[in-house]
């Protein structure tokens, strides 16, 4: 239930429950949350149990569980009836990406070896470069700007 509070947090939590009700009414107050929570457990169960009898017997392996969408997409996807599982070990990512990239050095080289005179070296230039402005140019105007 607690599960992501460490030791030095569990330790001022019981120290300002000290400071708070007293080392007097401290157990009291335990005893009280330990009954309500306990409390709150049984009717949870028992309203599970009542759900599940109302639903009939073709729901007898219903899970609450299973209504965590998180849950309920791992319990589709490992379902053997799809076929996922087949689907998803047939797909290898890394072939797929080596088979992009030979088809696009294939195409560089293609590219290069028919005859690009402005390359250096096979390779096109993707830097974007600054143009210089002509200084009689005038920027261009955006009418919604202003």
């Amino acid at each position: 239930m607690f599960n992501d509070i460490g030791p030095l947090e569990l330790v001022t939590l019981i120290v300002l429950a000290v400071l708070v009700f007293g080392p007097d009414k401290l157990p009291k107050v335990i005893q009280d949350v330990t009954r309500t929570i306990r409390k709150i457990r049984e009717f949870s169960e028992s309203a599970k149990n009542d759900i599940r009898e109302e639903l009939g017997p073709e729901f007898k392996d219903f899970e609450f569980e299973d209504l965590n969408p998180k849950t309920f997409i791992r319990k589709q996807l490992d379902n053997e009836d799809l076929g996922l599982k087949e689907i998803r070990n047939g797909f290898d990512l890394k072939k797929e990406m080596a088979e992009v990239t030979d088809a696009v050095h294939s195409r560089e080289s293609d590219a290069s070896s028919s005859g690009s005179a402005g390359s250096s070296g096979g390779r096109i230039d993707m830097t974007k470069k600054p143009e210089t402005p002509d200084p009689d140019d005038r920027p261009p105007f955006d009418a919604d700007a202003t």
